[in-house]
């Protein structure tokens, strides 16, 4: 599916905002059409019920983008031995054993179901991401004969990075993805987010 396709819109969008396109073509269908074929009208809104399930089954247990957005800026204001307890905590509620390593190129070795993940946060505040940290955590996956890495960051990577990071099994955990991993992280207090925790 082509990323800015109406229906990638809408899979990334609010579960909800599918289900409104699907009663709109309902409502159209029953104001405009002829009797005759106001149900074969309406039927065209079904492909946007199945998006908004979709949606809604990727959005379940998210937080919300308010949440998701104060998250991130907490993180962005935390120290890394904090940050480092945070992500641990959530790979393993995630179900992954977390083992810390020592030295620059990756920062922790997560194992679960036999299949180990070198992951790299240690320049998780870079505002953007290039290919020379990725390459680092390559070389870590190697030597740790891992199945894939894992790279977080709260910046934009670079076209190049992505690239890269495609054609090597890396992941970049960023955005909502990260936040996620972070739900039960503690906001930070601030005005904007007091309260919301």
């Amino acid at each position: 599916m082509a990323e800015n396709s109406l229906f990638a819109i809408l899979l990334r969008s609010r579960w909800w905002i599918s289900l409104l396109v699907a009663a709109g073509f309902v409502a159209v269908s029953f104001a405009l059409l002829p009797e005759s074929v106001r149900m074969v009208g309406a039927l065209g809104g079904a492909p946007f019920v199945i998006i908004s399930v979709m949606a809604a089954r990727r959005q379940w247990g998210l937080p919300s983008p308010a949440k998701a957005e104060a998250l991130l800026k907490t993180a962005a204001g935390m120290g890394w031995p904090e940050l480092a307890e945070a992500l641990a905590a959530g790979w393993q509620r995630e179900g992954y054993s977390v083992q810390r390593l020592q030295g620059g190129q990756a920062d922790f070795l997560l194992e679960r179901q036999g299949r180990t993940v070198v992951a790299s946060a240690r320049r998780w505040k870079a505002a953007r991401v290039g290919t020379e940290p990725l390459r680092e955590l390559l070389q870590a996956v190697d030597r740790h004969e891992a199945s894939s890495g894992l790279y977080v960051a709260l910046g934009e990577p670079s076209e190049a990075a992505v690239g890269f990071a495609n054609q090597n099994a890396i992941t970049l955990l960023r955005g909502n993805a990260l936040a996620q991993l972070l739900r039960d992280m503690p906001l930070a207090a601030t005005p904007a987010v007091r309260g919301k925790a």
